[in-house]
């Protein structure tokens, strides 16, 4: 592979796991907000306890940040596997974020 594909190659992971990590950290946001409000519910059963906490937010953007630096790693020895990998997380956190955002505009129609 060629040092300008490789560049580019490492440019678009970069940006792909940047928006990764804006997705969780924005659905931990909303999600918090919705719960507060007793708008919705929290659907992961293995975080449901944190919500509200203080260490809720830190920790979405901590495994957020932690999944970004493994599918980097990942990215150098199969950049084509991580850049499949990581385009279905940011698919599935933009999923989970459009729900989240229409449990709150359900919730105030």
């Amino acid at each position: 592979m060629s040092n300008v594909q490789n560049s580019a190659g490492a440019l678009r992971i970069r940006y792909l796991l940047g928006i990764l990590v804006v997705l969780v950290t924005t659905d931990g946001l909303i999600s918090q907000f919705l719960i507060k409000s007793r708008l919705g519910r929290e659907g992961n059963p293995l975080i449901e306890p944190l919500v509200g906490e203080h260490i809720f937010i830190p920790l979405k953007v901590f495994g957020a940040m932690l999944c970004a630096f493994i599918l980097w790693d990942i990215h150098k020895r199969w950049p084509k596997l991580a850049w499949v990998a990581t385009s279905c997380f940011v698919a599935i956190y933009s999923g989970i974020l459009f729900w989240n955002i229409a449990c709150f505009l359900i919730s105030k129609g």
